[in-house]
């Protein structure tokens, strides 16, 4: 099969829109040095203060461990119940297997306004009922950002056992394998890396979450985008764009070693 390579001036547009693109995430990046209360650029006084506090202020570093906490137990949840949601209409083919699918991704389609409404109402009733899952907990907010991202995760399940051979999973219940061992055993180890895929793009959605959160959560539960709204609508705090440089540069760092990993095999193969 012949490969389709790009010309010097496909590459040169590719590499102008590219730079256009990222012209306005490099503006950030002298504002976070500057030694002002607020945003405003450096104006030959740079500082590193605002980075400094990212790490020694106990209000960011325990928005920081929220988010951590919440992203985790969502991306667990979420994953743990996708998987098993879609391992029931794989292995079983119910008759309403679409309805089922259609209901699990309704949070996905529905306006952000009306589920964080929705969620907000559910959680204040548990507040009712215990205070460790509720409204403004930290277990609540996990539990309302897991409502929102397991429909992705059910997605990216379903795809990865689209592309599992089901003829072997029929060998092994045709040798007398039990449904126990042929999800364990023979399923989901073949489906690892969308299980993998799954739990992290959960906890990527969830740690970026900030429409649900503004609704359930008040003072108690501050995740870090919340603080990071709260800095940027109360009082313009420059040490939102110290964060969100450290933010695009771990994300650089992740995309050069993918692209570079990538570029690698293929040079192998």
């Amino acid at each position: 099969m012949k490969m389709f390579r790009t010309g010097p001036v496909l590459t040169a547009i590719g590499a102008v829109v590219s730079v256009f693109l990222m012209l306005p995430l490099l503006a950030v990046v002298p504002i976070s040095f500057t030694s002002k209360r607020f945003l405003s650029m450096p104006n030959g006084n740079w500082s590193s203060k605002h980075y400094t506090n990212l790490i020694t202020d106990p209000i960011w570093l325990e928005s920081i461990l929220v988010s951590l906490k919440v992203g985790l137990v969502a991306a667990a949840l979420s994953t743990t119940l996708a998987l098993l949601f879609a391992l029931g209409i794989w292995m079983t083919r119910p008759r309403f297997s679409g309805t089922m699918i259609g209901v699990a991704l309704l949070p996905m389609m529905a306006p952000p306004v009306v589920s964080a409404l929705t969620l907000y109402f559910f959680l204040k009733d548990l507040s009712d009922i215990n205070s460790l899952v509720g409204y403004d907990t930290w277990l609540g907010v996990a539990l309302a950002h897991t409502v929102m991202v397991a429909p992705y995760a059910v997605v990216i399940i379903f795809v990865s056992l689209s592309a599992f051979d089901r003829k072997i999973d029929m060998a092994a219940r045709s040798m007398g394998a039990s449904v126990y061992t042929r999800m364990t055993q023979v399923v989901i180890p073949n489906i690892k890396f969308g299980i993998a895929g799954a739990f992290l793009l959960s906890f990527v959605l969830s740690w970026d979450e900030i429409g649900v959160t503004l609704f359930v959560s008040s003072v108690n539960a501050i995740t870090l985008p919340r603080r990071m709204w709260m800095g940027l609508r109360d009082n313009v705090d420059p040490t939102v764009a110290a964060l969100s440089v450290v933010i695009l540069t771990i994300v650089s760092i992740l995309i050069i070693l993918r692209a570079l990993h990538t570029n690698f095999g293929k040079r192998n193969t």
